[in-house]
């Protein structure tokens, strides 16, 4: 496995494995941006706790994959060193 290897797999890894996070935030910003607009509440935290709140929750039902995803790169970029 060759360095740039590493790297490239490295990038797309970091691009999957924040995916969930990332795609559950633009979910939620969606829908509250809907419910704001249509009600005209302009708060800063009606905007940010769900947000907040949702990426937590899909950090907490993605972690063990993002865990295991990452535990299974560093096996084979430490494998590929020795």
């Amino acid at each position: 496995m060759s360095a740039a290897e590493v790297l490239r797999e490295g990038m797309v890894l970091a691009l999957v494995l924040s995916a969930p996070a990332l795609l559950a935030a633009l979910l939620v910003s969606l829908v509250v941006g809907a419910l704001q607009a249509a009600t005209q509440i302009h708060e800063g935290t009606v905007a940010f706790v769900p947000r907040l709140l949702t990426v937590f929750a899909a950090l907490l039902l993605a972690g063990p994959w993002m865990g295991a995803s990452l535990a299974r790169f560093a096996e084979r970029v430490l494998s590929a060193i020795r």
